[in-house]
């Protein structure tokens, strides 16, 4: 496989598993310990690694969240408690997600060292939120949070590649998303109102976006090689296997 090849097929599982400390209902307690809503955490939690900056800005480097959506989640978090804090609580809620959930998984010393080589090796040209999560220590030291912290990593890694893409394309980040899989519904997600465009225009533009991230993303892969890179995306699909199991097995997980 070459380096695109390995990027195109790490993509969508680094995207899944990359979040899924999200949806855990102990991380959503974490925001309520903080006195706020679990929209202002997901938002601070990805943008506050900037600092205190102001809203408008957190939303140009979010890019697909609508900004007047961003704004509500980041002043409504700033009246309480400051978006660095709840950078730094999100990354220990995904780190204990990883401790709780993948310490276990198969290989899970191997996949950590493959993550965190390409995470060394990406670019962060043009992706602040990479780049400024990157910079923060990862609290957590089992082999387990490790994997986690860098699979959220790559995953504002591939988002971020793909907000370039999606520009350099002649879309707008609304656009992407309502020609993404989710359609309109995710366009409601991320806080875009309608009345929504035809997406039927927009389809060629978002696959070629899709594969300009594959292309932007590639070289931070093509550091591993060949052979380890077939084996990042296997040991990915095993994780992917494995969290399956446990979240039919432990559904409160």
């Amino acid at each position: 496989m070459t380096p695109e090849q390995i990027a195109a097929a790490s993509k969508p599982m680094v995207l899944d598993i990359g979040d899924a400390f999200t949806r855990c209902p102990v991380t959503l307690r974490r925001a309520r310990l903080l006195g706020i809503s679990g929209w202002a955490f997901y938002v601070t939690g990805r943008a506050g690694v900037l600092g205190d900056v102001r809203a408008e800005t957190a939303a140009a480097a979010l890019g697909f969240l609508a900004p007047d959506a961003v704004a509500d989640g980041w002043e409504g978090a700033a009246r309480t408690v400051r978006p660095s804090e709840v950078a730094a609580a999100t990354l220990a809620e995904c780190c204990r997600w990883g401790s709780e959930n993948l310490d276990d998984a198969p290989r899970v010393e191997r996949l950590v060292n493959l993550l965190e080589r390409t995470v060394h090796a990406a670019d962060g040209s043009g992706l602040p939120l990479f780049a400024a999560g990157r910079a923060m220590p990862v609290p957590g030291r089992s082999a387990g949070a490790r994997a986690a912290a860098a699979l959220r990593l790559l995953r504002e890694y591939f988002t971020g590649a793909y907000l370039l893409a999606v520009r350099a394309s002649g879309m707008t980040p609304r656009e992407a998303v309502l020609a993404g899989p989710e359609g309109e519904a995710g366009a409601m997600a991320c806080g875009w109102p309608p009345p929504y465009p035809p997406v039927g225009p927009l389809v060629r533009r978002r696959l070629w976006a899709e594969a300009v991230t594959d292309r932007l993303a590639a070289p931070a892969f093509g550091a591993l090689g060949p052979v380890d890179g077939v084996e990042l995306v296997d040991l990915l699909a095993a994780v992917r296997a494995h969290l399956g199991t446990a979240v039919r097995s432990h559904p409160a997980a």
